[in-house]
């Protein structure tokens, strides 16, 4: 009968461990595999992630040139053409259901709507940013444009 006392992995199915620093006969005995002497044969020590044996490391390698704007604003970007391809039964588009229709990424960030692509559907268009060309295509639809507050 099988009870909770008698279960057993399957034969073969786990390795022993092996025991170092047990003894000559062990395999591992004496210095247990980390050699006579020096750092890495000492308790308590490692080396950073980044050391490279001595050797001038990449991160000093490497030339440290140009900038990163950490207030940089990015949009992501959605063609007025990729608009005209989808079937629209409402008419104002925002940044929420451009989400839900898979041509934006990301809800919360901004969208910019660019002029690539013919545009000929009388909607009202809610994004953040509107290119130029843009905005005329909209508007020679009998369209609107309207921009949303940045945040």
């Amino acid at each position: 009968m099988i009870a909770i006392n008698t279960l057993r992995p399957a034969k073969g199915s786990r390795m022993w461990s092996k025991r170092i620093g047990r003894g000559p006969g062990s395999g591992k005995g004496g210095t247990a595999g980390y050699g006579n002497n020096g750092d890495k044969a000492r308790s308590g020590s490692h080396y950073k992630a980044y050391f490279e044996g001595g050797q001038t490391p990449m991160s000093r390698r490497i030339p440290k040139r140009g900038f990163t704007n950490m207030n940089k604003l990015s949009f992501q970007v959605v063609n007025i053409g990729a608009l005209e391809k989808i079937d629209i039964k409402e008419n104002e588009i925002n940044p929420a259901w451009l989400f839900s229709q898979g041509l934006v990424k990301n809800a919360a960030l901004p969208v910019k709507i660019l002029g690539d692509g013919d545009f000929n559907k009388k909607l009202t268009i809610h994004a953040h940013a509107f290119s130029k060309i843009a905005r005329e295509k909209i508007e020679k639809a009998k369209g609107k444009a309207e921009a949303i507050a940045r945040v």
